[in-house]
């Protein structure tokens, strides 16, 4: 973002041959892959349905088997199973699973928000919107002794549960064994007969592939009654839940609910319920429209519902729900009025692939290439910046010209593209994005006819490049955001300012193009002020002059800009303070800047407001999120709301797996060298990459004090680590990704010390086991903010350092990351920003195009088909040379990309091994940056230099590397296919 400072990926997840999902766990043993059970020949489903919350009186099962047609409306009756639970048994003749959808009977129904739901075979459970497997009524307890067992998923997230288990001298159930009940908040039970033992082996599983099985090693539990809770078996145990009163109190209603209609979508929101265990989720109910009427669980307060019928009236009421099923009273109902549908734009699907893949190219789309000139917008700065005698407005680039160069960045060799935010800013000087005025609009100045937002997400798909959208949730413009609150200024157009306020012009609404008529201005202004004390001011002194006098000799008056301590911004959406301290508990809850308005993210307005937008750049299949200024909120709000509204909504809309891959890196700005920033583990970066260690508050803002509180007291020797981005020996291991917060950061520290790329290596190495995975973090030189060492300037070390630099980046673990130009080492040495104090053509954020004329067509990533023009010429540069055999290089190599290393039993100063074992991948390779290096106790074999070809057999556990020069590497890799790509002026 521009600073003027005095700023799920769930458990993944590897199915094996009996169905089982051993992350975070390990590989289940023995006598678990003997329970696997065969392949079914004859294709049925019996689908339990979970009728406690629902309160129906019957309950149809409407569905169509894969390749067939739909059962006749409402389907077919179910009948009762056990306790909340009806079931319903489905041939499926030769297809492999079905889709379904739930209902009364009399119109109300439950189709999983829209999507229907995806069955397969076998017993099926459906609670919730939650599918699992397992038969939750099955009857496993038989003569003799007995064991009650109690399980708690308190810390897991679990929605349903399983016992699978093996009497002492007996047989395994088959997977995923028998369906456990809910017992009290937390805990799971199940009472197994298990004949004449008095013991049993036990694992755990949550129906859909994720185990517990004590790290390989399952459970031993006795007679009697049990509790197993965090790895931890107690025998002989208390009932859990006995101490407990039963839980018969219903949450508070939802209020504050509030609908509102765009096209033929309507955005609903509401006030959060609370409740004396806690809401886990709510229910919303839709009236209105042809279809019927629908019930959808949701678990944020907010809820997008898409795709609805043109002019119609539809009707939501909202109920609160606790863990044991108890449900509010429904609230007050609120209503919208769709509109006529836009016309339809091509859909977008996000690619969905590991990020580790996918180096990035990182563009501040303004700057980058004007693809229509049409949109170009120089704004209120345009003549004193300077930029006007350059002809160089600051809105220049668009998404047409990026669209344009999408075969110069793959021509490059990357296959994933950064790009700054793309909402509608309002500011003095905001083509960066990051003065968001309206979330929910893209700003026009960067779109253009078949070259919409949309239209680029698509067409780097059809690319097979990805798209990560810079997004912003911790400030907006200075004038607010539109749609949740904009303040009003006092003006007057006397003969001192009427040059500076335009004349009202009720017709006319900003979006930063279109030239209002009276003002003849882009930027007009005429919305924002007035004389007349507005309704419901809160500005102290509205309209009284100050005693000051502006540059120019003119009266200033209160209220005529805004700032936080004013009283201008409500404090229900806004923090009303500036920062004192940047390490500070205050540098999360107060303003960065005069013009970045400070969201109180633990407000509820606000949070519904930012998660249904970004809730819309997510239906369009963006791959990805860099969060901008993710310091600068409380971690616990991240994990309580945006990071799980943003894993819902992609798996609501893509699946699980696209979910899993949605990649989520935060700006954590700690622009020090220490391991943890200044001690405060609370700014540190690698803090964001995990879950919260204990319960706070119900209150969001009291959690954050809560919280700030108790990790900087906890201290930096106290925090979780990894083992997540090392090997074990030469081993590559099963990552644990259990307490991973969903949020991975961009490597600080390692950006800092990039002055030199032996200083980058070592910072890298000593903050890795704090970090959850360090393999996911994105490492770049400079950016649009600052260079190595918090330098204003952009990178000026030289070209054989870049050589270096890149060398390093490529080839270690993490995800490389180039800001533009950096590949001909463009405006090295400028300033990067200076605000409007002089042209964009003498900073670090100069326009590029004009190295991009020409034309060019990639034939893959890091190769050329064609390029002419000066485009051709760009791309002849040694650093560009460099990126596209590097990137060659890393596509070819698995353990480049997605690989954990080690510097054990290596000598040499950027030395390492990397390993990435899958299935039927085992990708093992030695690598050495700029000096020499000596290998012991590596696995023998034949050895091939990716670089240069040289082929090496290793019989004694020993390999030494010649220094290869700087800028320059080998990479050895067991039984690798040899040399890649072409030499180069450093690659040879």
């Amino acid at each position: 973002m521009r600073r003027r400072r005095s700023l799920a990926r769930p458990w993944a997840a590897g199915a094996l041959a009996a169905g089982i999902l051993v992350l975070p766990l390990t590989t289940p043993t023995a006598p678990e892959a003997a329970a696997t059970p065969a392949s079914a020949t004859a294709a049925s489903a019996t689908v339990f349905f979970h009728t406690k919350t629902k309160n129906w009186t019957d309950h149809y099962l409407h569905y169509a088997p894969d390749g067939g047609s739909w059962t006749t409306a409402p389907g077919t009756r179910m009948t009762a199973a056990c306790t909340d639970w009806v079931k319903l048994t489905v041939d499926l003749g030769s297809a492999a699973g079905l889709k379904a959808t739930f209902n009364d009977g009399k119109g109300v129904w439950d189709n999983n928000g829209g999507q229907n739901y995806a069955l397969g075979t076998g017993n099926i459970t459906v609670k919730d919107g939650v599918v699992a497997h397992s038969d939750p009524c099955a009857g496993s307890e038989g003569p003799g002794t007995e064991a009650t067992v109690y399980y708690s998923t308190q810390t897991l997230g679990w929605t349903t549960a399983n016992l699978h288990y093996q009497p002492a001298g007996g047989s395994w159930t088959t997977a995923p064994g028998v369906g456990m009940e809910a017992a009290c908040a937390g805990w799971w039970k199940r009472t197994v007969g298990l004949g004449s033992a008095t013991s049993l082996k036990a694992a755990f599983n949550n129906g859909n592939g994720i185990w517990d099985n004590n790290n390989g090693s399952d459970y031993t539990l006795k007679s009697g009654t049990s509790t197993v809770k965090n790895n931890t078996v107690t025998a002989n145990a208390k009932d859990p839940c006995a101490a407990e009163e039963p839980d018969t109190e219903a949450p508070t209603v939802p209020t504050g609910v509030r609908a509102s209609a765009t096209d033929t979508s309507v955005v609903l929101s509401w006030n959060p319920a609370t409740d004396d265990t806690g809401v886990t989720k709510y229910q919303v109910t839709r009236t209105g429209g042809t279809k019927g009427s629908t019930v959808t669980d949701v678990t944020s307060t907010v809820h997008s519902d898409t795709g609805l019928e043109e002019d119609t009236t539809y009707t939501y009421t909202v109920k609160a729900l606790d863990a044991t099923g108890n449900a509010s009273a429904a609230s007050t109902p609120a209503s919208a009025t769709t509109g006529k549908k836009p016309p339809t734009p091509p859909t977008g699907a996000p690619l969905g692939t590991d990020p580790r893949k996918d180096p990035i190219y990182f563009v501040m789309t303004a700057r980058f290439n004007d693809g229509d000139s049409s949109n170009n917008r120089g704004g209120n700065q345009h003549a004193k910046s300077g930029n006007a005698a350059n002809d160089d407005p600051m809105f220049r680039g668009d998404f047409k010209g990026l669209v344009e160069r999408l075969d110069y960045i793959k021509a490059l060799g990357f296959s994933a593209v950064w790009i700054t935010p793309v909402v509608l800013n309002r500011s003095d000087y905001d083509y960066h994005g990051y003065h968001g005025y309206d979330f929910y609009k893209v700003d026009a100045r960067l779109e253009s006819a078949g070259a919409t937002y949309q239209d680029l997400i698509n067409a780097a798909h059809a690319k097979g490049m990805k798209i990560y959208q810079d997004v912003v949730y911790n400030h907006s413009s200075r004038w607010g955001a539109k749609g949740l609150f904009t303040p009003t200024v006092y003006g007057v157009r006397d003969n001192q300012w009427s040059w500076f306020y335009d004349e009202k012009n009720a017709g006319f609404e900003y979006d930063g193009l279109t030239v209002e008529t009276k003002s003849g201005k882009s930027y007009y202004n005429g919305d924002l002020w007035s004389t007349a004390e507005p309704t419901g001011n809160t500005c102290l002194n509205w309209g009284k002059t100050t005693g000051a006098k502006s540059p120019e000799g003119y009266t200033i008056y209160n209220c005529q800009w805004p700032n936080p301590t004013s009283g201008m911004f409500p404090k229900a959406y806004y923090h009303n303070c500036w920062i004192g301290n940047w390490e500070g508990e205050d540098s999360r809850s107060c303003w960065l800047h005069d013009d970045l308005a400070d969201f109180d993210t633990e407000s509820a307005p606000v949070q519904n407001y930012l998660i249904g937008a970004y809730d819309k750049y997510i239906d369009m299949g963006v791959d990805g999120f860099r969060v901008d200024t993710a310091v600068h909120i409380p971690r616990v709000t991240w994990n309580r709301h945006f990071l799980p509204a943003i894993q819902e909504r992609v798996t609501r809309k893509f699946g699980a797996a696209a979910a899993k891959n949605f990649f989520v890196f935060g700006e954590v700005a700690a622009f020090v060298n220490d391991k943890w920033n200044r001690g405060s583990v609370n700014h540190s970066a690698q803090f964001y990459t995990w879950k919260e260690r204990k319960e706070y508050s119900a209150d969001d803002t009291k959690a954050a004090l809560e919280q700030y509180d108790y990790e900087n007291g906890q201290g930096t020797g106290n925090q979780p680590t990894s083992n997540n981005a090392f090997l074990n020996g030469n081993s590559y291991h099963a990552p644990d990704h259990s307490k991973f917060s969903g949020m991975n950061i961009i490597d600080m520290r390692m950006h800092m010390n990039f002055g030199d790329a032996y200083n980058a290596f070592g910072n890298g190495k000593d903050s890795d086991d704090s970090v959850n995975d360090a393999t996911y973090n994105v490492v770049y030189v400079d950016s649009h903010d600052y260079g190595p060492n918090k330098s204003n300037e952009r990178y000026t070390g030289g070209t054989d350092a870049w050589a270096e630099n890149m060398s390093l980046m490529w080839t270690f673990r993490g995800i490389p990351t180039l800001y533009y130009g950096s590949e001909i080492e463009f405006q090295k040495g400028r300033k990067i920003d200076c605000g409007p104090t002089c042209p964009l053509a003498t900073t670090g954020r100069a326009y590029y195009g004009d190295h991009l004329a020409g034309s060019v067509t990639a034939s893959g990533f890091g190769t050329v088909a064609s390029a002419s023009g000066k485009v051709a010429t760009t791309l002849d540069q040694p650093l560009v040379k460099h990126l596209q055999r590097l990137n060659q290089i890393r596509r070819a190599v698995p353990a480049l990309q997605t690989g954990q290393y080690s510097t054990e039993g290596i000598s040499g100063g950027m030395a390492f091994k990397r390993r990435y074992t899958d299935g039927g991948t085992d990708s093992f390779a030695l690598v050495a940056v700029t000096d020499g290096a000596t290998y012991t106790g590596i696995p023998n074999g034949t050895y091939r230099d990716a670089v240069t070809g040289d082929t090496r057999t290793v019989s004694d556990g020993r390999l030494t590397v010649g220094a290869p020069g700087k800028g320059n590497l080998r990479v050895y890799v067991l039984n690798g296919p040899g040399k890649i790509g072409t030499d180069g002026p450093y690659l040879k």
